[in-house]
């Protein structure tokens, strides 16, 4: 039954992340042709952004080594298929395969920054700096991911100008998009609007924001309810409930792209999702993998049929 609610936006963007931060997760390799099917499926359920891989070295996420491979085959994919780089010669890769959309991936935090990054917070923006520069050059669309913006599993809750100031910094940089990371799942709706709130005040609209929640307290939902509430229009979601962060042990799986198309086809907001067919798509994502989706909706939907 579809019931809207006063205050909130009429359509939601989701920035689908299954096939890159879902399957990186991974303990085994998924072949490329999985993947590239994964990303069709998603496709023709709808999902308009499907972030595809990562041109990270392969050490550091072996998951995503066949980068290369899997972009010639999504060819006539109809949807954007941006891709995350670390540094320049991520960049470089990128170019090479005709991407058109990137993500930089940074962090509010000094010690997730050294752990992930290997670098402190200001040598972090600092590498991105030429990535950023030159892909604006090159007419892309550049996103820029901030991790850890509610807790960190070493230094605790993360104050809100803290990321402001790191948040403010990749919008100088000139990223188009930033995505709110709730890395270890401990954001609550109040704590969400106080940030929306402090970036508003420091000239980050929600018009460049999306938010990035995962589901350790079973919060995603409450907390994308508040986003939305105030204002945000993109959210980033895993289908199935994919994934979490190879870097932060306490990181469970991603917001499920069903249980977030469930609520919003509630509110009669309109995703351009069909959630019969991503469902059944993650159903077989699941086979694949050999275990069942954590998804609620997917269990629900799948159990009725």
């Amino acid at each position: 039954m579809t019931v809207p609610a006063p205050g909130l936006p009429a359509r939601v963007r989701i920035h689908e992340v299954g096939a890159r931060d879902g399957l990186q997760n991974e303990q085994t390799t998924v072949p490329v042709e999985v993947k590239a099917e994964f990303v069709r499926r998603l496709a023709g359920a709808g999902l308009t952004t499907i972030e595809a891989t990562s041109f990270v070295h392969p050490r550091w996420v072996p998951q995503l080594a066949d980068a290369e491979e899997l972009l010639p085959l999504l060819t006539g994919v109809a949807a954007d298929l941006p891709v995350l780089v670390p540094n320049e010669r991520g960049l470089d890769r990128a170019v090479a395969q005709g991407v058109r959309r990137i993500a930089v991936f940074g962090s509010a935090t000094e010690t997730f920054a050294a752990r992930n990054l290997n670098r402190t917070v200001d040598e972090s923006l600092a590498m991105f700096e030429p990535v950023v520069a030159r892909a604006k050059d090159a007419g892309m669309h550049v996103r820029g991911y901030l991790s850890m913006c509610f807790g960190d599993p070493w230094e605790g809750a993360v104050p809100v100008p803290q990321v402001v100031r790191v948040a403010k910094a990749l919008v100088d940089l000139g990223c188009d998009e930033l995505s709110l990371g709730d890395t270890i799942g401990v954001a609550t709706p109040g704590h969400v609007a106080a940030l929306l709130d402090g970036l508003a005040g420091a000239g980050v609209g929600t018009d460049r924001i999306g938010v990035h929640f995962h589901d350790t307290y079973g919060q995603a939902l409450a907390n994308t309810y508040e986003a939305l509430r105030h204002g945000v229009t993109t959210v980033d979601a895993s289908a199935g409930g994919l994934g979490g962060c190879p870097y932060a042990k306490s990181a469970t799986g991603n917001l499920a792209t069903e249980d977030l198309v469930w609520m919003l086809d509630g509110l009669g907001i309109e995703t351009g999702v069909d959630l019969a067919a991503l469902t059944a798509t993650s159903v077989w994502m699941a086979e694949q993998l050999g275990r069942p989706s954590p998804s609620r909706t997917v269990r629900a939907l799948s159990h009725k049929e």
